[in-house]
């Protein structure tokens, strides 16, 4: 056999990391399941021997300074039982077998036992205030429930599930094939039980056995402020219940915010818009300016044009992922009067030729008259 440093290409001073990540890097090159290579096969095993004794530090220290003769005696010889029986190879059934030994021994097998619920998701309708300073809100929704009769477990009549006698409660069946590497055993859910490791005799008369029913349930949420439409909370365990007292999925509230008449969000700004007359831009005013906080004054000055924008400082969203919040920006819109009275106009037409601007003549005449009464 050749030197085992050289099989996994490594240096004699590497890691214990670095020998492991070689490994795994051969393992998956050489395994005969992916390498159609015949060859291959006596490499794999090749590999697997100096990764058995590398990863283990007396029996690395031995090879070091006697080479293969200083190995032989502890180990037995690369016997593939050996190899493939130690919980060294568990990361690489990790990576071919879901973390199932196929040689039957030391893989670690996952967890049996009732299934956790699913994951279920909700939306639920704020107003614009509550999406602002934050709410508690009713959300209300069928979903599967643990079953108060018989707590879950899906027995009734006052008994309890039994041992499933095909897997001996471990939830997992094996099956035995033939391989270019001997016999393989792989592990698989049991078929009578479910992989849950139990079998209910006597089913609860309420939920069937399935240890749980489906009833309406709400939740009182607390919503936090500074929510938008697209925000999501995630109430941990306060999802469909899993099956045969199995834990509880989780909850996502999806949220939606109704709009505002008056006010539209820029991040955590909110903005909104000011009415004032020509007169009240062009001599200066004070308007009374509502707020989510309350009237607030704002003072417009002359010659105020349209468009100009007036900010108000932490009147806007608070901030989710800090402190404070945003500002509100009051944008003035300059209101054009399209109706005039005579003496309206005759006073707009006294500025405009003070100021020397030039408007259109007064509409006069019978043809004037009947074209205004069809615009």
């Amino acid at each position: 056999m050749s030197d085992f440093y050289e099989l996994l290409g490594i240096s004699r001073n590497a890691s214990a990391e670095e020998v492991k990540r070689a490994y795994r890097q051969k393992a998956r090159e050489l395994h005969p399941d992916t390498n159609p290579d015949p060859r291959a096969g006596e490499r794999f095993k090749e590999v697997a021997r100096a990764y058995e004794v590398l990863s283990d530090d007396d029996q690395r220290a031995r090879y070091d300074r006697f080479g293969e003769a200083g190995v032989a005696g502890a180990a037995g010889g690369p016997r593939m039982d050996d190899v493939f029986s130690g919980g060294g190879l568990n990361d690489l059934f990790d990576a071919f077998f879901g973390g199932q030994n196929p040689f039957g021994g030391g893989g670690r097998r996952g967890p049996s036992g009732p299934p956790r619920g699913q994951d279920m998701e909700v939306v639920a309708d704020l107003e614009f205030e509550q999406a602002i300073f934050g709410a508690t809100v009713p959300v209300t929704l069928r979903l599967p429930q643990r079953c108060a009769d018989c707590a879950g477990s899906g027995a009734g009549g006052g008994t309890e599930p039994v041992t499933c006698a095909d897997c001996h409660g471990s939830g997992q069946v094996q099956r035995v094939r033939q391989s270019l590497l001997g016999q393989m055993v792989t592990s698989g859910p049991c078929p009578r039980c479910g992989g849950l490791g139990q079998v209910v005799v006597t089913p609860c008369p309420t939920c069937r056995g399935e240890g749980r029913i489906t009833a309406e349930h709400t939740y009182q949420v607390d919503v936090p402020a500074g929510v938008d439409t697209g925000s999501t909370l995630r109430l941990s365990g306060r999802g469909p219940a899993g099956p045969r007292g199995g834990a509880a999925g989780d909850l996502y509230v999806h949220l939606r915010v109704a709009e505002h008449d008056r006010y539209w969000r820029d991040g955590n700004d909110l903005v909104t818009t000011v009415p004032i007359s020509i007169a009240q831009a062009a001599l200066g005013t004070t308007v009374a300016l509502p707020t989510l906080d309350g009237d607030e004054e704002l003072v417009v000055p002359a010659g105020t044009q349209p468009g100009r924008e007036f900010t108000l400082r932490n009147r806007g969203v608070p901030r989710l992922q800090g402190r404070g919040r945003g500002d509100l920006r009051a944008q003035l819109v300059v209101e054009v009067p399209t109706k005039l009275d005579d003496e309206e106009q005759a006073l707009l037409r006294q500025l405009a030729e003070r100021r020397g601007e030039q408007v259109n003549p007064p509409d006069k005449g019978l043809f004037s008259r009947i074209k205004s009464a069809f615009s």
